[in-house]
């Protein structure tokens, strides 16, 4: 099982914590990972993107002029693609670009997300992680005992009011509860710094 260091909020090393192997520990499937972080993306599309039709532009009751002995190209209606004002041909109208993956997939995906943080070496465990009012400053100075970089992930066991306050104004930073916790995230931030409780409840789902 892989161990990682156990710090408190004052940046001071308190212990040791092992991680589970099935969670923490495999080797990561980067075709997993890639599948994964499509759909989240593909799910945040509105698609509200739209277009008119032939049948949706103003005009064209009549033939322009007759079939036959203009000397001028047939024209059927001026609401054709290749008049100005025209219909647009095959072009975008609303639809959902939401798709799904199966229920193991899903679960090998996050748990490649949270493998590869341990083998990079970016995952911070917290003895605890609490806050008696929401204080920007003071959670910045936490980050700073931590020694974390620009853009870190905090994890809790559940969703403390106070520390989400304090974390939404520092740039780069988002707070998350373990049940939120996300395969974008995870590989969208540097760092991820998670409590020993909320480790304990992601491996009580994905063991």
């Amino acid at each position: 099982m892989p161990k990682v260091a156990l710090f408190s909020i004052d940046g001071s090393q308190v212990g040791e914590v092992e991680l589970n192997d099935a969670v923490f520990g495999i080797e990561p499937n980067a075709h997993v990972l890639h599948s994964a972080v499509l759909l989240q993306r593909a799910s945040q599309r509105r698609g509200t993107h739209k277009v008119k039709g032939r049948s949706e532009v103003r005009g064209g009751g009549r033939k322009p002029w007759k079939q036959k002995g203009t000397g001028r190209a047939r024209q059927g209606s001026i609401r054709s693609p290749q008049w100005k004002g025209g219909g647009v041909v095959f072009g975008p109208t609303p639809r959902s670009y939401s798709f799904k993956l199966p229920k193991k997939v899903r679960r090998l995906a996050i748990k490649s997300a949270l493998s590869t943080k341990v083998q990079d070496n970016s995952i911070i465990v917290l003895d605890q992680l609490t806050m008696s009012a929401p204080r920007t400053k003071e959670f910045a100075s936490i980050l700073s005992n931590l020694k974390v970089g620009r853009k870190a992930l905090i994890v809790a066991p559940s969703y403390d009011d106070n520390v989400a306050l304090s974390a939404r104004n520092i740039p780069g930073v988002k707070f998350v509860a373990a049940d939120g916790i996300n395969v974008l995230d995870v590989l969208t931030y540097d760092q991820l710094i998670i409590t020993k409780e909320a480790v304990q409840k992601v491996e009580e789902v994905l063991a």
